[in-house]
């Protein structure tokens, strides 16, 4: 699916970002995301939903160690 003419407003420092299309909530009235939902990005940009919130956590508590 292509979403277009959807704006994409950021937080300063690359701290979060929020998609807006004709109304605030628009994408999440669309079943884009939703309150509570956690993606990672991979090595080609994607945002991927992951369930597996713990391990994540842990995986990069550990890669910070290193």
């Amino acid at each position: 699916m292509i979403w277009m003419d959807y704006n994409i407003n950021s937080l300063p420092g690359g701290r979060g970002f929020k998609v807006e299309g004709d109304t605030p909530t628009e994408v999440m009235d669309k079943g884009l995301y939703k309150p509570g939902d956690v993606y990672i990005v991979n090595q080609d940009g994607w945002l991927v939903k992951t369930d597996e919130v713990n391990a994540l956590l842990l995986k990069h508590e550990s890669n910070k160690k290193k």
